[in-house]
């Protein structure tokens, strides 16, 4: 008789990743083995609420159904051509996410900062061939403070000395300039910029929100400068903020905008450069590719999140469940909490110092039951999933509020 295999406890799983693992991250010491809707549950069957949802990958919840079905009926058929090949899936995909931002063309790609150097290639591009910069003088601005991903280009205008620190040297051709200072960015743009690259809110900054005015002022220095503005939506949209993407609470429509994580539903990895014709027309045949970017399973799901977000939904849910988040946020100032900012279901709290750093606090929090994570200093970040009910919600406040009370 087959003696049983015994399932590795958590603890064996963390001490067996040691040795074979690059040490790229410092995750909680949770290992998660199931996961449904809002809920996680690690090896040893305890359940968790998920309040970071991947970063907003999982903005839909672990599994959604529709995706799932999707994802299945999708495995049963064609997962890969290699763009060598045309598939059936992906004229649907490009035609409902032109759609859905109202702009007219899409760049499928796979990662978020493979949309972000997309982004930066067609920039540099338009700008030589529509602009008419000279030959490699086109420069990109962009906000301190930026979290756009962490390839070497990309870290070349980072101002996190983590992200940047050993990784030189460094691809030139960025001005970087105070986040939420339209003198400054004005300032920096010249005759020779291709672009202004902005995250409508700085989410590994710890959600930081512009003033009133600043997107709507970045559409207009860039509209007079003769320049792209291209929004990073990549955290902030579909959904997340209330709006299909967060750039619509002031009205403001960029020339591009970069897509991932939660286009790809949690499930695979989907991301997108979606743009104006003019802008995106500038590709031509091998300047740019992916074997795997819009690939059959990732157009088949990357249309149905599409779909959940046409209804509204999911923004409504969003928005109104944000006034629960702020509301309880806004209870705990000054008993724990020194500050917050919230747009939708998406918050960066600032915990006082005193009670501890952000992952102390977060490891508080996982020992009750409750998934976050931390940023710079002691701030946590809150993004649960856009499913999750405001009973849910108010307990994770609630547990939070007991947290801080015990550390004070």
């Amino acid at each position: 008789m087959t003696a049983p295999v015994r399932t590795r406890s958590s603890a064996d799983l963390i001490r067996a990743e040691e040795p074979v693992l690059a040490h790229n991250y410092h995750p909680l010491p949770v290992v998660v083995a199931r996961a449904e809707g809002t809920w996680v549950e690690d090896v040893e069957g305890r359940r968790y609420l998920d309040m970071l949802a991947g970063y907003s990958a999982l903005n839909f919840g672990h599994r959604h159904p529709a995706l799932i079905e999707v994802a299945h009926r999708q495995l049963d058929t064609l997962t890969l051509t290699s763009r060598a090949f045309h598939n059936d899936r992906l004229a649907q995909f490009a035609e409902s996410l032109a759609e859905l931002t109202g702009l007219d063309m899409v760049l499928p790609m796979n990662t978020g900062a493979e949309a972000v150097e997309s982004g930066i290639k067609v920039a540099r591009k338009w700008a030589y061939e529509v602009k008419g910069v000279p030959a490699d003088r086109a420069t990109i601005v962009v906000a301190a403070g930026n979290f756009h991903g962490r390839t070497t280009t990309i870290v070349s205008f980072s101002t996190d000395p983590e992200a940047r620190g050993g990784f030189g040297p460094f691809t030139p051709g960025f001005r970087v300039v105070p986040y939420n200072d339209l003198a400054a960015l004005e300032a920096a743009v010249d005759e020779t910029t291709a672009a202004v690259l902005i995250e409508p809110i700085q989410g590994e900054a710890g959600v930081l929100i512009p003033d009133e005015g600043y997107l709507r002022g970045v559409r207009e220095v860039t509209r007079r400068a003769g320049c792209l503005f291209i929004a990073d939506e990549i955290q902030s949209g579909l959904g997340r903020t209330g709006r299909t993407l967060a750039v619509e609470h002031e009205d403001v429509v960029p020339d591009a905008v970069l897509l991932g994580k939660a286009l790809g539903g949690g499930i695979v990895p989907v991301s997108a450069v979606v743009a104006r014709r003019e802008v995106l027309s500038v590709l031509r045949p091998g300047e740019h590719g992916s074997t795997f970017g819009g690939n059959p399973l990732a157009a088949a799901v990357g249309t149905a999140v599409v779909e959940l977000l046409r209804t509204g939904e999911f923004q409504r849910r969003a928005a109104e469940l944000g006034v629960v988040l702020r509301d309880g946020l806004t209870g705990l100032v000054g008993r724990g909490v020194v500050g917050f900012r919230a747009r939708g279901l998406w918050a960066g709290v600032d915990v006082d110092p005193a009670i501890g750093t952000g992952r102390e606090v977060s490891r508080r929090l996982m020992d009750r039951g409750i998934l976050v994570k931390d940023t710079h200093g002691s701030t946590i970040r809150l993004a649960p999933p856009l499913t999750i009910t405001a009973a849910e919600l108010r307990s994770a406040l609630g547990t939070l509020e007991e947290v801080l009370r015990e550390g004070s």
